[in-house]
């Protein structure tokens, strides 16, 4: 598997912040700038702090990692960060 689908959910995130539609995520990053983002950190530490227990309780880790990487991505585009950079940031690690 490629990071298509990484690329896809990305895509989506940049629509819904754009041209907002009744969503989840348009709800989230449509909110008040300061309040916007202290919402979607909020989701990001509860699903990081989610991730740990599934871990710890070897149950439901893959739909928490998933959510985890969702709502980081979904920062990622309310912050104007291009996916690009974060690709850049883990070639230059890789070296």
């Amino acid at each position: 598997m490629s990071d298509r689908i990484i690329r896809e959910v990305y895509q989506v995130l940049e629509e819904r912040r754009d041209s907002p539609i009744n969503s989840y995520t348009s709800r989230l990053m449509q909110d008040d700038n300061k309040q916007a983002e202290d919402k979607i950190l909020e989701k990001v530490g509860e699903e990081a702090a989610e991730v740990i227990i599934a871990s710890k309780n070897n149950e439901n880790l893959v739909p928490e990692a998933a959510d985890l990487i969702f709502h980081t991505l979904l920062l990622l585009v309310y912050k104007g960060v291009d996916l690009d950079e974060l690709y850049g940031e883990f070639e230059r690690r890789r070296g």
